[in-house]
């Protein structure tokens, strides 16, 4: 069912104050940023070898990411895994017994078909599918 680990989420409070650390004192690529309206959150993609580290920065004080930044503080939001096909894995998922956030995929950054599956299914760990397109 999953093909390999998409990426890292890691929520942050500002894009712009972090990205230096991430791109200048590690080296990482910036592959490019976007908003993501219906996450209400900006993100920025970054590549070291064949990994990705997705920074996410609420656009509102309603984002999902923003209420996780109030409880958590910066840092780990979510692990990402990519998928040949999101409705067969989401599917397998319920079967399963799984609690899915999206029992029906959703577009997240770069077009991407996502899917959340709960953190009390899968041992406190918010987990994304993802089908690139």
């Amino acid at each position: 069912m999953l093909s390999k680990i998409s990426h890292l989420g890691v929520a942050v409070r500002s894009i712009e104050e972090t990205l230096p650390f991430y791109r200048d004192v590690l080296g990482m690529k910036l592959t490019g940023t976007e908003e993501v309206p219906s996450q209400m959150v900006r993100v920025a993609f970054l590549t070291v070898g064949e990994s990705n580290i997705e920074l996410l920065e609420p656009t509102s004080p309603e984002s999902p990411v923003a209420k996780f930044l109030e409880k958590n503080g910066p840092g780990i939001h979510h692990v990402a895994y990519g998928v040949e096909d999101i409705e067969a894995a989401i599917a397998s998922l319920t079967e399963s017994g799984a609690r899915m956030i999206d029992a029906v995929p959703r577009i997240g950054a770069h077009g991407a078909k996502i899917a959340f599956v709960h953190p009390k299914s899968s041992g406190g760990v918010l987990t994304e599918l993802c089908q690139s397109h």
